[in-house]
């Protein structure tokens, strides 16, 4: 086992042990806290995978911003947990069958680092390693000195010339919309805070 496996194979680890814990913990607040670190720590996942760009938004979106709207519906609404019993069957076993899933979805993806994986041999990923700054100059409109005109300077070029480089037309292009559904994720949890805030005054009105 390589270095990387193993610091890998202890995050995810302690990823495990810190959502288990945010279950089974009955003050909320210390849920809210564990769910906070359990995104620090899928942060530092996502960097030792080499995906700094996941790891700035779920630091930011799941350590961050979902801590504080967590927090400020418990002011309102108290931090302890109503009684309930310890197991739900009919959850704990859509959760299973949904890892299960997941689990058996992943038998098909290429081995880690394999150069034959679609990610590396799809003609997209080409389009992406051929965008560079003298194709953006050569871009129509642009002035640039270019090699001929506007068709023949973008023969084969997916994205036309007009992407100045390879981090740039990967983020303008497929993700712009994981950044899409990320704001609306974040739009839905504030929603969802206003109608718990308006709704803890009325209740405490109507209380015995």
């Amino acid at each position: 086992m390589n270095g990387f496996l193993l610091v890998d194979g202890i995050l995810l680890l302690l990823v495990t042990v810190t959502a288990v814990a945010a279950v089974v913990v009955r003050n909320l607040l210390s849920c809210a806290m564990l769910l906070s670190i359990y995104s620090l720590l899928m942060a530092i996942v996502w960097v030792n995978m080499d995906s700094v760009d996941v790891a700035f938004t779920e630091a930011a979106v799941g350590a961050g911003v979902s801590t504080v709207l967590l927090i400020g519906a418990l002011v309102h609404l108290g931090t302890e947990e109503a009684p309930r019993p310890r197991i739900h069957w009919p959850g704990l076993a859509t959760v299973a069958a949904t890892g299960a899933l997941l689990v058996y979805g992943t038998l098909d993806m290429p081995a880690l680092g394999d150069a034959g994986a679609p990610v590396h041999v799809n003609p997209v990923a080409r389009a992406y390693i051929r965008q560079d700054a003298p194709k953006a100059a050569n871009a129509p409109g642009h002035g640039g000195a270019g090699h001929g005109s506007g068709k023949e300077a973008h023969h084969g070029d997916y994205f036309h010339g007009h992407v100045p480089n390879q981090v740039t037309a990967i983020i303008v292009s497929y993700r712009s919309f994981d950044t899409m559904f990320e704001t609306a994720v974040i739009l839905t949890a504030g929603l969802s805070l206003i109608l718990l805030l308006r709704a803890a005054p009325r209740a405490r009105e109507g209380a015995p």
